[in-house]
């Protein structure tokens, strides 16, 4: 797998182990703190697969972006796909508070998770380099 996420980008492998080391944080942290534990983690760990699919496709979109040129074509195109995706993670959401199987709010922290993910990036590569070299 990790193979698969390098051949699209260099740096996926790594954005999506700390999106899940993030939400194991998380999970354990707040854990304590919550009454209904069955939707805290489920609302938690549906985030944290929305933020690895946003990674994901985030990195085949510029993937293919970099492969194709920008035309204008393409550029609508890739416009399309980044509100694809939105559309996915709102449908996933709603479906999601509708069915009540998650908390929302958690689904949100979760998705956090790539944001988190893709500032502490080049401090993390820092970090790997340093105990390397």
């Amino acid at each position: 797998m990790i193979k698969a996420l390098k051949r699209i980008n260099d740096a996926l492998p790594q954005l999506v182990i700390t999106i899940i080391a993030y939400g194991a944080i998380v999970q354990i942290a707040g854990m304590w703190f919550v009454k209904d534990k069955i939707r805290y983690t489920s609302g938690l760990w549906i985030g944290i697969a929305l933020a690895i699919y946003m990674a994901v496709h985030i990195g085949i979109v510029i993937r293919t972006a970099v492969d194709t040129g920008a035309t204008d074509g393409h550029t609508r195109r890739i416009s399309a796909k980044s509100v694809v995706r939105y559309i996915v993670v709102c449908a996933v959401v709603f479906a999601e508070t509708m069915l009540k199987i998650g908390n929302p709010i958690l689904t949100f922290v979760g998705i956090l998770g790539l944001k988190l993910s893709a500032y502490a990036q080049p401090f993390i590569t820092k970090q790997i380099e340093k105990r390397k070299g």
